[in-house]
Order: structure tokens, then C-alpha cells, then sequence
């Protein structure tokens, strides 16, 4: 079995190169004493159990970045440098990441940091807590309140805030309330409007693939070392507990409503189709405190996230920051976020929110530009450069996004995939054109033999390119170059990721190579976001719309099926009429209505529904009038997506 290598004299030489010649001050701890400041207390402990076997949270398997909280404390000084494996910004915003705790950042305002890949920020109401943001799982924010009811006091949940539709953000609520509180009306759940409907469906559609890109995006199947996975950028990874969902009882439907939680007001400010589809800021003018939720944090985020999601709009990101210091200029004495640690001070605060803006705005204009210049996705990012004004800046560095996908993002929003040039229109497939490629270029051997040349001379990108049509030129690896070359590979991409300044790039090429050399996982690993609470939150027109995607034509050419549903827990807690048919090798359906000649009626929960559709079997709950095997043949139309499908290999 072949183990992950050191970093070559090249990787050695572009580590200290990339130091010595980026713009950042590196002797600047002012992140490192805002990391640490109004600190309270460090967890009770570093590891969480999750569901099963394995732990929801293990902070421990990072210790080799330094003790949290013990001599030789992240950011003094005396915490480890950065090794030739990794590259030293992303280290320090490794370290800086492992400022745990539960930490007052103002009176009434406190953030429990380091429990997950996001925060939790709690604020004293009048009678009991307001929480922004319960983690990702059940199990990490349950432990981050008990730290904080230790220290602050044994107070009632009153209200639950959730900024935005991604995971990270609502997924631990049941660690924090009961859905019997929120039934009950002594806690509320706010939300941006269209909340639900995005975090279930950016879970439903493509739910497959992006828990898939996901294990390469937190490196999941990684060791945790300075040859493995060091952090995400946003935080250390995602947990891997239970993923929650309680509905919102509030909704927040324009920009200047206002609510009082609990005795303390709230002003929000809508901002679809920044970081999120659904996202908000708010501001408490009693506290003069401005949350940013995840449209500020201190790296570079995403205008499209590896894992895969639709493209976002980085115009619109910056305008809305610039909304943000419009509203709340001469307002805010404090801004804080769903991640990383806050910003201090009125001008240091809008100097923050205006640092940022012009990020995203400066790569959204100049990749046009280019773009109108004539150059191509490919070309707009390698031309386009952060001015050293912005790029300076540690907040604005790329640990999560990077300027070279953000711009190629930006590229695609506007024109697509298309070059323009004829030859991109319809190019062949990867293994067909892997075959050509290789055969042109004098077979599997002689392009091994000039790939190590490269390799050598540390000609990474282009090692990786040639060497990636060797493997998939040849998938049954019958020539042995091709085994050596896959070989190589791995330890091309395992220098590009040692490289590479984002969590998220290092990550995918470290995974890349892992599974180079050991083979994709089994199962599905990683964070798995089709919870009950989930799955019950899926509409069922939705759902019939998953259930499309997965139609073999093949497999019912020539049939034609009807089935009508009445599905006793729709929306509301109500039955819902809906019928669904496959004619021409699709399937459509309809809401409220039924087909007098269906093969069959069922009557059934979304669960039953689930079951029946995924071939599991009829329940016993399942009424069903008509042909009694017409689930059967459907569940036999239908494929099951593989979660470990092959990335790196053919």
C-alpha cells in the first residue's frame, strides 16, 4: 500500500517562495488576539459522539496544528511552523481555526467556535436565549449549549434564527430546542423566506454527486496531519451527526422588517443569491451588533463550490455588502458572522464589509472584462489577478473560494460552457478522447517517460493533464505504464494539494490520490444530508421530480403506467391528491388530480412512498386499489445512483 510522500524540492522551493513574495503582512497577530478575545472557556472536551461508531467531532486529531488552551496555545508564538506540506497561509488559518470555545464578544453576545465547521452565536433575550445558526448536527450543538449553559447561565431556548438555507447553518437545531417547544410557542424559528425549500432542494436534485464531491471538498476518507486534511477554510471540516430541520414560525419576507425576540429587536436585510439562495443579515440596534451571516468571513468564499451547486451571483453579493454599509454605517460597532471570529470598532467594522465587497466585485467586473476582450474561461482565470490592496487583506484570502474557480464561475454564469471556438462544441468524452490522446502521443510508455521528465522538474499542472489521459485511456490498466503512471499521478496531485493555499483544493488533491493509490470508498461517507427530518420536509411534487431523474428509458421503452397517490401527510398535515404516469420513456405527474384509467391508487405517507419507489417493499400501511404490482414494475424502472462513484479513474 503506498503512503503519502514528502514534499518535493520544487514544493519546498514554491512554499518558500509563495512566503517570501505574497503580500500579506505575516507578522500581523491581529487575527490570531481577535480569534482569542472575550474568551470564556474551552470545550469540556474535544471529542463528540455521533450516531454510531464513529465521532461526530474530534477537535484531537488536530492537535498537531498546537494544544488548544494549553502552553504553547495557537498564534503565541510557540505553536508549530508551518511544514513543507502544507502551505504556510493556509496553516495559519489552520491554527487560527482552532480557537475553541465559548468567547463573549459583547455584553449579552456570545459565539461557541470550533464545535463544527460553523459557529453557533447566542444572545441573552429577556427570559432566555436567542441561537443564531445550531451547527451542522444534533449532537455538536447540543454540546456547544451545554458549555454555554455552564458558563452563562440554565436558561430556555426562546428563539432559534437561522441565516441561510445551507446545512451548516440549521442541521443541529434539535441540539438546541425540541420540536415540542417550537409546537408550543415558547420558541420561535426565524427564517428568510423560500428557506426550506432551498436547503431541501439543493439536497434532492443532485444530492448524489455533491455528497460524492463532498468527501473530496472536507476530505473525509483523509488522515488528519500535515500530509492530510488540515481544515476546510470555513473551519476545521463538516461533523458527521445528525442532521435536524424544525420549520420556521417566522418568516423574514423583505428587507427593514423588524421583530422583537424575546425583548430584543431585530432588524433584517434580505440577501438572495449571495452565499445562499435564502440568506438574511440582521442588526440589533440595542447592541449596535450587525450579522453578516456567511455573505462576510475571513477568506475568499465561493462564487461556485467545488462540491457543486448552482453558480452564485457575484455582482449581487457585492451590492448587497454595499447595502449592508449604507444601512448600518455610524449604526454598528460590531460585526460578526457564521464563521471565524468577529470584527471590532465602527471603522474597522465597515472597512471589513468594504474589503469584501470589492473582492467580489472586483471578480465579477474584471473576469468580464477579459471576457469581452475575447478570452475564455480558461484564459479569464489565469489572467485575472487580486490587486495587492485586496489581496493583502487575510480576510480576503482564498482559503475556501479561490480567484482562479471563482472567475471561471463567473465566466459561466454569463456565457456557459461554450468557448465560443468550434472545436470546444462537441468535443469527445474523457476515455474516448483519453485513447486518442494517448495513442498520438506514442502510447502509455512514452508519455510516462516524459511525464517523470516533468514530474521532475516540477511541472506539476501539466503532469497531472497528460497523466490523467494515460489513466483513462486505459481502464482494465492492461499496459503496465499504465499502473505506473496512475502511481505517478498520485503523487503529482499529492504536490499540488501540499501547494495549495485553499482547504477545499488541497483536499480534493490529496483525496485524488488517496483513491489513486487505494481505490474509491464504500458507501457513501461523509456528511449525509437525507435526514428524516429532511426527507419529511421534501414536498411531494418535488420529490416526483427526484423521482424522474432516475428513470432508466431503456428499461420501460414501449410501457405506459399510471398511478394515483393520496399521500396522507402533504403540506400542512393534509392529504394530498397527486398522480404520476410514464409514457415515452419519462415520467410526469400532477397535483390534485387523479386518472380515471390508473393502473393503481395508493394511499401512503411520503415515507411508504419512498420505500415502495426505492424497491424496499410494499408496507403493510400502503392501502393500494388496482394491479398490486405496479410499484414493482415502476421500483423497476428505476436506477440507483452509485455514492462512490469512480472520479479519478474511469
Amino acid at each position: 500500500m503506498t503512503e503519502s510522500k514528502d514534499a518535493t524540492a520544487h514544493t519546498v522551493s514554491t512554499q518558500s517562495r509563495f512566503r517570501d513574495e505574497s503580500p500579506m503582512d505575516w507578522s500581523d497577530r491581529t487575527d490570531f488576539d481577535n480569534a482569542r478575545r472575550g474568551l470564556v472557556a474551552r470545550p469540556q472536551r474535544s471529542s463528540i459522539d455521533g450516531p454510531g461508531s464513529a465521532p461526530a467531532w474530534n477537535l484531537a486529531d488536530y492537535s498537531f496544528l498546537g494544544e488548544v488552551g494549553e502552553v504553547g496555545e495557537v498564534g503565541d508564538g510557540t505553536s508549530p511552523e508551518a511544514p513543507a506540506t502544507v502551505n504556510p497561509s493556509l496553516w495559519r488559518q489552520a491554527q487560527l481555526n482552532m480557537e475553541a470555545g465559548l468567547f463573549t464578544i459583547a455584553d449579552r453576545i456570545h459565539q461557541l467556535r470550533g464545535f463544527d465547521l460553523s459557529e453557533i452565536t447566542v444572545i441573552e433575550g429577556d427570559a432566555g436565549f436567542i441561537v443564531i445558526d445550531p451547527l451542522v448536527s444534533v449532537e455538536c450543538a447540543a454540546e456547544a449549549m451545554e458549555l454555554a449553559r455552564r458558563h452563562l447561565g440554565d436558561r430556555p431556548v426562546s428563539a432559534v434564527i437561522y441565516t441561510h438555507s445551507h446545512v451548516d447553518h440549521f442541521g443541529g437545531v434539535k441540539g438546541v430546542t425540541t420540536q415540542e417547544e417550537v409546537d408550543s410557542g415558547r420558541c420561535r424559528v426565524i427564517a428568510p423566506v423560500g428557506m426550506v425549500e432551498a436547503a431541501v432542494s439543493e439536497n434532492v436534485f443532485a444530492g448524489v454527486a455533491m455528497s460524492r464531491r463532498a468527501q473530496y471538498m472536507y476530505g473525509a476518507t483523509l488522515e488528519r496531519g500535515p500530509r492530510g486534511q488540515v481544515d476546510a477554510g470555513l473551519g476545521k471540516t463538516n461533523s458527521l451527526g445528525t442532521i435536524s430541520l424544525i420549520h420556521p414560525t417566522d418568516t423574514i419576507t423583505e428587507t427593514g422588517q423588524t421583530l422583537t425576540v424575546d425583548g430584543v429587536e431585530i432588524e433584517f436585510q434580505l440577501t438572495p443569491g449571495t452565499e445562499a439562495p435564502a440568506e438574511m443579515n440582521f442588526w440589533f440596534p440595542q447592541f449596535r451588533a450587525l450579522c453578516m451571516a456567511e455573505n462576510c468571513s475571513h477568506n475568499l468564499h465561493n462564487l461556485y463550490t467545488p462540491r457543486g451547486a448552482q453558480v452564485r451571483d457575484a455582482l449581487a453579493w457585492a451590492k448587497y455588502l454595499d447595502e449592508s454599509i449604507v444601512r448600518f454605517e455610524g449604526r454598528t460597532d460590531l460585526v460578526f458572522t457564521s464563521h471565524h471570529w468577529p470584527v471590532w470598532g465602527a471603522a474597522e467594522s465597515m472597512r471589513y464589509l468594504a474589503t469584501q465587497r470589492d473582492l467580489y466585485k472586483f471578480l465579477h467586473d474584471q473576469t468580464l472584462r477579459r471576457a469581452n476582450q475575447g478570452l475564455t474561461m480558461l484564459e479569464c482565470a489565469e489572467e485575472v489577478r487580486l490587486p495587492d490592496e485586496i489581496a493583502a487583506q487575510w480576510c480576503n484570502r482564498p482559503y475556501y473560494g479561490t480567484v482562479n474557480h471563482n472567475v471561471k464561475a463567473v465566466y459561466q454564469r454569463y456565457l456557459g460552457w461554450f468557448t465560443g471556438n468550434p472545436a470546444d462544441l462537441h468535443p469527445l468524452p474523457p476515455q474516448p478522447a483519453a485513447e486518442r490522446y494517448v495513442e498520438y502521443m506514442g502510447g502509455a510508455a512514452s508519455v510516462l517517460a516524459r511525464a517523470r521528465e516533468d514530474f521532475e522538474a516540477g511541472e506539476y499542472r501539466w503532469v497531472a493533464e497528460v497523466l490523467n489521459r494515460v489513466v483513462f485511456a486505459d481502464p482494465g490498466r492492461k499496459d503496465p505504464a499504465t499502473v505506473e503512471a496512475k502511481e505517478l499521478l498520485a503523487d503529482t496531485y499529492e504536490q499540488l494539494g501540499y501547494a495549495a493555499e485553499s482547504g477545499p483544493w488541497r483536499n480534493f488533491y490529496l483525496v485524488g490520490a488517496h483513491e489513486l493509490r487505494h481505490g474509491a470508498p464504500s458507501g457513501s461517507g461523509g456528511i449525509q444530508t437525507a435526514s428524516m427530518d429532511m426527507v419529511t420536509s421534501v414536498e411531494v411534487p418535488m420529490l416526483l421530480d427526484a423521482l424522474a431523474l432516475r428513470l432508466d428509458p431503456d428499461a420501460c421503452a414501449g410501457q405506459r403506467l399510471v398511478v394515483n397517490l393520496v399521500v396522507t401527510d402533504g403540506a400542512s398535515g393534509t392529504s394530498e391528491h397527486h398522480v404520476l404516469w410514464v409514457e415515452n420513456s419519462v415520467l410526469h405527474h400532477r397535483s390534485g388530480t387523479h386518472l380515471a384509467e390508473a393502473h393503481a391508487t395508493a394511499t401512503l405517507t411520503k415515507i411508504e412512498l419512498l420505500m415502495a419507489i426505492g424497491g424496499m417493499g410494499i408496507s403493510e400501511g400502503i392501502e393500494l386499489d388496482g394491479e398490486p404490482d405496479a410499484f414493482v414494475r415502476l421500483a423497476g424502472w428505476l436506477d440507483r445512483p452509485d455514492p462512490s462513484f469512480d472520479i479519478v479513474t474511469p
